[in-house]
């Protein structure tokens, strides 16, 4: 044969496998996954209910726009989990940590506010978390073991049937604090070892559940920190001028977002290893940056008031009132902690967190695909697996 009809025929086999593996993803991304469950594991981002539970609840106003009173969320209402498990038909999330009145016959929430990949020297009073992801996976798998015996026993109608785990989805929204420890010490460590650390410690967790039978994972990247009104210069100095550069066009933080895309660049290049490594699990990769900045460099078109606005709280030129803190005496004078007329007119709760209403705005724009990757809805994301293609 010469060599030119070698080619042809090499070109004529490509052709066809690239055809049937075209086929085999139309085929296997119109699949609609029935997802009996769903597992979270995040920070305040998606915890509802973990750190009230375990500590101090938050009071009034959280709560206040969809719960009307405090419901474990940071927020006036629902967050982007609970928006997702509206979209999936499922009920919304219990913290696995919180005993009183839950259910966990579809799934069970192990995030918790203030948590992080890495361990962290700190507690509870110095604004850290005990459970990081290392302690929710560990958290997962208990459940996961007890849950199993009590169905042996004839007992676990009140939780998830072990034939469930597998085909439940894995959701992750975590790091956001990893990066946020990592800029308070800039200079001290070398963030790019950081980071890449972290998103390490997160590749061996998904692997750990990868082991106990998880195969559809939907991971969030980290939102633009540097874009939270806490970090904006006008929150916290009355007659600071930022250097040149300092700022972005919309008044974020711009070493802040560029650690954050730094992350997200990596953590993308880990889920890609993941894909890899794991031919018969989903891995779905979602741009919750890119989701979050386009509200927030759209404010005004979307019906918002500029991003730098916070409800409840109060800061101004050094002064501070957080939400959570309910009270405090400011220049002489105590003030309360209240929210602003109209929440659902504001992208920032509490300067930190976001409200329902952008939490639903951002919800809808991640749920049908449009920020993932690969392109799929999270109703066909269990579709996306790689062995067979």
């Amino acid at each position: 044969m010469r060599p030119f009809t070698h080619i042809v025929v090499v070109v004529i086999i490509l052709s066809q496998f690239l055809s049937v593996r075209a086929e085999k993803t139309k085929s296997s991304s119109s699949q609609v996954c029935d997802f009996p469950a769903i597992f979270n594991f995040g920070d305040s981002n998606s915890d509802t209910g973990c750190m009230s539970a375990a500590f101090y609840p938050a009071g009034s106003p959280y709560g206040e726009t969809f719960f009307h009173e405090p419901a474990g969320r940071a927020s006036d209402g629902r967050l982007i989990i609970d928006f997702i498990a509206k979209h999936l038909g499922l009920p919304y999330l219990s913290a696995y940590i919180d005993s009183i009145g839950s259910s966990y016959s579809h799934g069970a929430n192990f995030a918790a506010s203030a948590s992080t990949i890495r361990r962290q020297n700190r507690t509870y009073f110095d604004g850290g978390s005990p459970f990081n992801l290392e302690i929710q996976v560990a958290q997962f798998i208990q459940f996961k073991t007890r849950t199993g015996k009590l169905y042996k026993q004839g007992q676990g109608s009140s939780f998830p049937r072990p034939e469930d785990f597998a085909k439940a989805i894995y959701t992750f929204d975590i790091g956001q604090n990893d990066i946020a420890a990592a800029l308070q010490k800039v200079g001290q460590e070398d963030s790019e070892s950081v980071i890449s650390d972290v998103v390490g410690q997160f590749a061996n967790q998904v692997s750990y559940l990868y082991s106990e039978g998880a195969r559809t994972f939907w991971i969030h990247n980290t939102g633009p920190i540097g874009c939270l009104p806490v970090a904006m210069p006008i929150h916290y100095a009355s007659n600071y001028t930022p250097a040149a550069g300092y700022l972005d066009e919309y008044g974020c933080v711009v070493f802040q977002n560029h650690m954050a895309k730094e992350f997200n660049r990596k953590l993308n290049d880990t889920v890609i290893k993941l894909r890899a490594m794991f031919h018969d699990a989903s891995f779905i990769y979602v741009d919750m940056y890119s989701a979050k900045y386009e509200l927030i460099s759209n404010a005004n078109k979307q019906g918002f008031f500029e991003p730098s606005k916070i409800c409840c709280g109060y800061h101004e030129g050094g002064n501070h009132l957080y939400c959570w803190e309910y009270k405090a005496t400011i220049n002489g004078t105590e003030m309360y902690a209240t929210s602003c007329e109209d929440p659902s007119s504001h992208i920032s709760w509490d300067g930190v967190h976001y409200t329902e209403a952008a939490n639903n705005w951002i919800a809808n724009r991640i749920l049908n695909g449009s920020f993932s990757d690969p392109p799929v809805p999270i109703t066909h994301s269990c579709s996306f697996i790689t062995s067979g293609i």
